[in-house]
């Protein structure tokens, strides 16, 4: 039988979720939008009564108000919009408060996350040898809100937790309909090693949310995706 969805921002990675969700054990009963809100008493809240899990793509400004109001009614939230991560205390008391579950990520690629660990390795070995300065950049489709991304963000985290503190110069460009490229580099006199994760599509970042929408059922706590990445399958 089915698990009824809800998808809370309800463009492009929600219509491609929508899609993909019957893969994963999924019904969708629910699509929320700027229109037909969350925050809206009617018709979005009745939707939700059948629904035991919510993926959430939406906007900065948006999410916090989204984790906590989805917490309160029940639902256990796959949270993938970037950029509110200075909110996550209160979103983490909410869920907490409410005994339910919240995965989120910077990227819900399975790719990229294994690109953070690589990231973080191969700093660790950068961070003893001071004649290798670092730089990280990444480009994203025009629409994108933050920038940089909260992935080159979360990289540069990676990096340095590894121990390395010298300068680490991250810049971003907006063009077009890219899903993203992130790229990292060490540079010396002597070379340059350049690491770098290019999606070819959203389809990544949808499957990695709805594989975490998944095995959520039956938890309580927040979870960063990475932390779970060897239990979704």
């Amino acid at each position: 039988m089915s698990s009824g969805l809800a998808i809370v921002g309800y463009g492009k990675m929600g219509r491609l979720i929508e899609q993909l969700a019957p893969e994963y054990g999924f019904d969708v009963r629910a699509k929320l939008t700027r229109e037909n809100s969350l925050h809206e008493p009617g018709t979005s809240r009745e939707s939700l009564r059948s629904v035991e899990a919510a993926v959430e793509f939406t906007t900065p400004d948006a999410a916090p108000g989204n984790l906590r109001l989805l917490a309160s009614l029940g639902i256990n939230t796959v949270c993938g919009t970037t950029g509110w991560f200075e909110h996550l205390p209160a979103a983490h008391e909410a869920v907490l408060s409410a005994g339910t579950a919240l995965v989120y990520s910077a990227n819900f690629s399975l790719g990229v996350n294994v690109f953070l660990q690589t990231v973080r390795r191969a700093a660790t070995f950068f961070a003893k040898y001071p004649e290798y300065e670092a730089w990280g950049w990444e480009i994203h489709h025009s629409a994108k809100k933050d920038a940089p991304s909260g992935t080159l963000k979360k990289l540069a985290e990676e990096i340095r937790a590894a121990g390395y503190d010298r300068t680490l110069t991250l810049t971003a460009n907006r063009a077009g309909a890219h899903p993203g490229t992130h790229e990292i580099g060490f540079d010396s006199v002597a070379d340059t090693i350049t690491l770098r994760h290019t999606a070819r599509s959203r389809e990544g970042f949808a499957r990695g949310a709805l594989w975490a929408a998944r095995w959520m059922s039956g938890k309580k706590g927040v979870f960063e995706f990475k932390e779970i990445l060897g239990e979704v399958r």
